[in-house]
């Protein structure tokens, strides 16, 4: 049976588990993306097992388990996977102040990394305050 229309979980990590696969972060609430990031077999796994947002960082090159050093955790409601199971989607409830590593002026993070839109001759504006 394909993947589009199995029940069996069919996620490709690779043979060594280092493959990554995209992750959408949506508010299960509001519904509004806070991240896109990727996770890998071992952070897939730590996710399902803990229940928090756990993913790979790309930049450090190791386990991440968002919120753990700033208390922003991501509580794991829902994992969905699109229909040629390459891509998640997790719906979280925010445990913190915010989603987001940048800080507001005020030294509170943005509630979700898409707080900026690209304006019409390619400058950014700060949409979310």
């Amino acid at each position: 049976m394909s993947k589009e229309y199995t029940t069996e979980l069919q996620l490709d990590f690779g043979p060594d588990g280092t493959n990554l696969i995209p992750v959408v972060t949506q508010d299960i609430h509001t519904k509004e993306v806070l991240i896109v990031s990727f996770t890998n077999r071992e952070a897939f796994e730590e996710t399902r097992r803990s229940g928090y947002a756990t993913y790979w960082s790309r930049s450090r090159n190791e386990l991440w388990k968002k919120g753990l050093t700033s208390g922003d955790l991501l509580r794991v409601e829902e994992i969905r996977i699109n229909c040629e199971q390459n891509s998640l989607l997790y719906l979280v409830t925010p445990l913190g102040r915010g989603a987001c590593h940048a800080k507001k002026p005020d030294g509170s993070p943005y509630e979700s990394c898409y707080y900026r839109k690209i304006r019409m001759d390619g400058s950014l504006e700060v949409i979310k305050r």
